[in-house]
C-alpha cells in the first residue's frame, strides 16, 4: 500500500458529484491516489442514480448543479445507507445553506475551491475532533475575487448583471476583472 493511502476502512467507496467536469476529474484523481474507489456524477440525476444503484460509504456533493440541488443526492444516500459520511460543497457559503445541508444529513460542509486535503480532512474527521486548518488559506482578497469571478460566470460575463446582483458600481466591477488574481 502507497504510503499516502489513508486508513479509510474496508468500504473505500467515494461518490463525487460536481458539474465542473476539471475539478470533478481532478478531484478523482486525487482521492483515487489515497486509496479510493470513485464513481463519479456530473448532475443530480446521475449522483441519484449512482447512490441507488450503490450506496457510497462516502461521498463529496456540489450543492448546486445545472439539473437541481446537490442535497437531493445527500437524501438519497442517507436513506440507502445511513452510515456514510458525505461532504457538501459550495461556492456559495451561507449560514443557511450549512445548516440545511447538515440536517439532511451532511457529514461536513465546505466552501469552493477546496483542495483533495480538505476534503480528505472533512470526510474523515470524528465528531469530536475538527478538522485542522488548512495550511495554506486563501486571502480574504483571494476569496473576494473568486466569489466575484463565480458570480460573473454565473450571470453569462454580463457586467451589468453581476454588478447589480454583487451590489457594486459596474464601473468598479470592470476594474476588479480587469486585474490578475490575487494571491
Amino acid at each position: 500500500m502507497p504510503e499516502d493511502m489513508l486508513d479509510i476502512g474496508e468500504d473505500r467507496t467515494l461518490l463525487l458529484v460536481d458539474d465542473d467536469e476539471s475539478f470533478l476529474k481532478r478531484l478523482a484523481k486525487a482521492m483515487e491516489k489515497r486509496g479510493f474507489e470513485v464513481e463519479t456524477a456530473d448532475s443530480v440525476a446521475g449522483g441519484r442514480a449512482s447512490a441507488t444503484a450503490r450506496a457510497p460509504a462516502y461521498a463529496v456533493c456540489d450543492l448546486r448543479l445545472e439539473d437541481g440541488n446537490g442535497l437531493d443526492v445527500v437524501e438519497v444516500i442517507r436513506e440507502r445507507r445511513p452510515d456514510s459520511r458525505i461532504v457538501v460543497l459550495t461556492g456559495y457559503g451561507a449560514i443557511a445553506t450549512a445548516v440545511a445541508a447538515v440536517k439532511i444529513g451532511a457529514t461536513d460542509y465546505l466552501s469552493k475551491p477546496a483542495d483533495a486535503n480538505d476534503i480528505i480532512n472533512a470526510l474523515l474527521a470524528n465528531g469530536a475532533d475538527l478538522p485542522p486548518p488548512p495550511d495554506n488559506p486563501m486571502s480574504a482578497d483571494r476569496v473576494r475575487w473568486e466569489h466575484i469571478q463565480r458570480v460573473y460566470e454565473l450571470c453569462d460575463r454580463n457586467v451589468s448583471e453581476t454588478a447589480r446582483r454583487l451590489n457594486m458600481h459596474r464601473r468598479t466591477l470592470q476594474r476588479i476583472l480587469a486585474k490578475r488574481s490575487p494571491n
